[in-house]
This record gives C-alpha cells, sequence and structure tokens, in this order.
C-alpha cells in the first residue's frame, strides 16, 4: 500500500499545529541521551521578616504541665463526696464518724436488683412517712466475678445502683444526703441516708 502526499494546505495546517504545541515530557532514552541539565527553577522571594529577639532559655524554665489521668469513671467514695452538702455539716460530721444512730436499717444482701429496688422504695418511703431521720441501707461490698471478661464490670451491682436510685424519683424527694456508713456500720457495704423532714 502506498502513501500519498500531503497536499500544500495539510503541510500549512501541521506547521500552524506544531508551531502552537507545548513539549510534554521527555522519555527515558532522550533524557539518556542528552547531556543538557535542565534549568533550575527561579528562586521565589522570600518574605522580609523582622527578628524577633529571644527571651533567654532557663532550664525548666517552659516544662509540659503533667500527662492527664486516665481516669474515666470516679469512685462511689469520690462521686458521693463531691455531692454538694445538703444538711447540718455538725450533724455531717458526726454522721461520718459513726457518732449518729441510724434509726432503721434495710439488708439488701442476697436479693436480685428488682427485689432489691422495691424494697429499697418501700423501706425509704415508710422511714419517711414515720419521721426518722437517718436510716442505714446494706448492700454488701460485692463478690469478685469468677471470669471478669472483655468489659470491666463493677463490684458490687447493689452498691453502684443503690446511690442511683437514691437520686431518682420517687426516693429524691425524700433523701437529703447519701453518704458511705462508717466502719462500724458497714464501711464501704452500706449507705448512711439522711432523710428530708416529712411536711
Amino acid at each position: 500500500m502506498s502513501r500519498r502526499k500531503l497536499t500544500s494546505d495539510e503541510i500549512d495546517l501541521w506547521k500552524k499545529v506544531v508551531a502552537h504545541t507545548e513539549k510534554l515530557q521527555t522519555s527515558r532514552a532522550e533524557k539518556a541521551g542528552s547531556h543538557a541539565e535542565p534549568p533550575l527553577p527561579s528562586p521565589k522571594p522570600k518574605p522580609h521578616r523582622t527578628s524577633v529577639p529571644l527571651s533567654e532559655f532557663k532550664v525548666g524554665s517552659k516544662t509540659c504541665a503533667p500527662a492527664p489521668r486516665h481516669d474515666l469513671k470516679p469512685s462511689l467514695g469520690r462521686k458521693l463526696a463531691a455531692n454538694p452538702l445538703r444538711m447540718d455539716e455538725k450533724a455531717f460530721r458526726r454522721m461520718k464518724r459513726g457518732k449518729l444512730k441510724p434509726e432503721g436499717k434495710l439488708d439488701l444482701h442476697g436479693m436480685r436488683m428488682d427485689a432489691a429496688h422495691g424494697a429499697l422504695v418501700r423501706f425509704i418511703l415508710n422511714a419517711q412517712a414515720s419521721e426518722k431521720r437517718l436510716v442505714l441501707v446494706i448492700t454488701g461490698k460485692g463478690k469478685d466475678r469468677d471470669e471478669p471478661g472483655p468489659m470491666p464490670v463493677p463490684r458490687g451491682v447493689l452498691r453502684h445502683q443503690v446511690p442511683q436510685w437514691l437520686s431518682l424519683p420517687p426516693l429524691a424527694q425524700a433523701v437529703l444526703q447519701i453518704t458511705a456508713a462508717h466502719i462500724s456500720h458497714g464501711g464501704d457495704g452500706a449507705y448512711y441516708v439522711y432523710l428530708r423532714r416529712n411536711r
């Protein structure tokens, strides 16, 4: 098959196209064949900066603050201690030292959560109706689980639930203050519940 010759119009068009095109990339063969180094890019002018005098450095002058502790959930004792004091301060100190004698006691040992919740509601509302001021709720410290598993489970389910139940209706209107009991009344496994006066 023979090639046809280009016409003069086609040659003029081709020259115009070539004149307006730019070279894209050089091939590897061309790079290897050419010994001329590519031109360096022109340096950009640096912005004018005013010099700021640095203060003298002394060892320890810029120490970092200590890293925060990863305490995601406060302990029960800290959570109860953070609650505002709503009762008489002198009576509170005496209660914390075990000097006030509870007027009633509820033992929730061995109860399931639904039975314990019902018993707690009845006990607190009856104690307030009988005009008792300080009662003791014994939850126990709870037992260690045989298999802890991947998720941490708090020890003593009732011990963790009772303060929450006491802060929710219908018991919230009856309870003035909750705190961990003195060691003579059960320590961490019991709570003092100071009740409001019945109006």
